[in-house]
């Protein structure tokens, strides 16, 4: 999919092309930070969880924390990455006041995970399409301080809590063509570290920060034009805003004849613009170098074993699963596995079914989970983590629809109560039907006297429908379905009608 911008330079219509590659910090996590054994818990009072190795005083040597290695081994196993046996720590050397060594510890030319890739669903004028994000690598390094600039007087405040916590910054190459594509990969790439739990995934907490380089070049030109990155994107809603904030930007200055510069730059979602914070270094002006503080990182291949026989089961695997045992379909799958406590959820409604067609039962619940649930959760601002109604509960429900006890359209009503007054009981939905009297109307002799009354007053449908207009026959389930208040079965109703209309 590509992501054309049509604009009018000088009498002609210029087409542009978005490119898009992302660097994303996800905080590992481990209790203790990379490479010493202060405490990684948010919320301290500042500069209480720091060490003499997180404030570089003099003598102090770096150690590594192996629980950090295993996660990003665990990560590059998830993406089809290569782990590389042997990698090198480096020090990036730059002067702010939050990084207290006036560098930082990262890895250069030889990072721990190396290649990989990561699958999304991208959603576009109503229609879905899975797309394949290549990556370029993922590597360990320790997190700067924070600078704090309110409440201080005017000055500036230095909290040193998180310098030291262990970060893997995960690289894509400049795959990326719409903002739509880069806030699905996002998406995807949190859910796939939430997944393997070696991130909390706390965006608010900075745990997974999101950096995107965009640039524009003519539809067609091979090179790459100049890239800006917006640093820092604590929402997918402002990563969305920032990235065509910032598009525009770069149009508009080259066609006003402008240049684009490469720099750095802050999205402001009040005035909803970005601007710049600093020029962009390239990696000369860090001056890398191997830390000579820190020996190779040594990963042997029983290591890696060992890593993975540890993991749980992973997103592709599970979507391969699920094709199998329940029949869905592979778009399904896809999306009932796009995070861990959905396919949690959609497996657990499925086994809570009664036995019969799991094939039918399966599809229904995706079908619920994409369509009235994903729509409430949306609406609610909560993750499905956080639903009110329990798979449990929800297959009751789905089952009152199968058994002919509701309707679809009763089920959506039952399903607004049951989440607006949750309960523990799994038979809330019985529940709900007995006490709201939503019971169908399947008895026959009833719905004829009801669809007889409904033929008489509406005389002149049921002769168009006779002569020929099949409009009338909706027409009149229309009427008769507002004849039983809702409640009539509906396909009783449809062939009890045509029976009467071709008598």
């Amino acid at each position: 999919m590509e992501h054309v911008c049509r604009t009018r330079l000088k009498g002609k219509i210029m087409q542009w092309e978005v490119v898009i590659g992302f660097e994303t910090h996800a905080q590992l996590k481990t209790h203790s930070k990379i490479f010493s054994g202060s405490s990684t818990q948010f919320g301290a009072a500042p500069n209480t969880q720091t060490s003499p190795v997180d404030l570089a005083l003099p003598g102090v040597l770096p150690v590594m924390n192996k629980g950090a290695v295993e996660k990003a081994i665990q990560f590059g196993l998830a993406v089809g990455a290569t782990i590389a046996p042997e990698s090198i720590f480096a020090r990036k050397n730059y002067f702010y006041p939050d990084s207290p060594k006036g560098y930082q510890i990262s890895q250069f030319e030889i990072p721990v995970v190396q290649g990989g890739f990561v699958t999304c669903v991208v959603e576009k004028d109503g229609k879905s399409e899975v797309k394949v994000i290549e990556l370029t690598r993922a590597h360990l390094e320790e997190d700067a301080g924070k600078s704090l600039h309110e409440d201080y007087q005017g000055m500036t405040g230095i909290d040193l809590n998180r310098a030291g916590t262990p970060l893997l910054e995960i690289v894509t190459e400049p795959v990326m063509r719409s903002a739509a594509e880069a806030v699905a990969y996002a998406k995807a790439l949190h859910a796939l570290v939430v997944w393997l739990d070696i991130c909390d995934g706390n965006m608010q907490e900075g745990s997974f920060r999101c950096d995107a380089n965009v640039s524009v070049r003519p539809v067609g030109q091979k090179e790459f034009g100049t890239r800006c990155e917006i640093k820092n994107l604590n929402s997918f809603r402002f990563l969305e805003e920032a990235i065509n904030i910032e598009v525009r930007r770069q149009i508009e200055l080259i066609e006003d004849g402008g240049t684009v510069v490469q720099e750095t730059r802050l999205y402001d979602p009040d005035r909803k613009e970005t601007r710049t914070m600093r020029s962009k270094e390239d990696a000369m002006d860090y001056r890398y170098f191997p830390d000579p503080d820190l020996p190779p990182l040594r990963i042997a291949a029983d290591w890696v074993e060992r890593v993975r026989a540890s993991m749980p089961e992973l997103p592709a695997a599970m979507r391969q699963r699920f094709i199998t045992q329940f029949g869905i379909s592979d778009y399904d799958a896809m999306i009932v596995t796009q995070s861990k406590a959905t396919a949690e959820y959609f497996e657990a409604a499925i086994k809570a079914s009664p036995d019969g067609d799991k094939a039918a039962q399966a599809k229904q619940v995706a079908n619920w989970l994409m369509g009235d649930v994903a729509s409430t959760l949306n609406r609610e601002g909560i993750e499905i983590s956080a639903i009110p109604v329990s798979a449990a509960q929800l297959a009751v429900l789905l089952q009152r629809i199968a058994d002919g006890t509701i309707s679809n359209k009763i089920a959506k009503e039952v399903f607004a109560a049951m989440w607006a007054a949750p309960s523990f009981d799994a038979n809330l939905a019985d529940q709900v039907i007995d006490s709201k009297g939503l019971k169908q109307i399947s008895d026959v002799g009833a719905l004829e006297k009801i669809i007889d009354k409904v033929m008489a007053a509406n005389q002149q449908s049921v002769d168009e429908y006779r002569a020929g207009k099949e409009k009338a026959f909706n027409s009149l389930v229309g009427q008769a379905m507002k004849a039983t208040k809702g409640k009539g079965n509906p396909a009783q109703v449809n062939e009890l009608l045509k029976k009467k209309l071709a008598g």
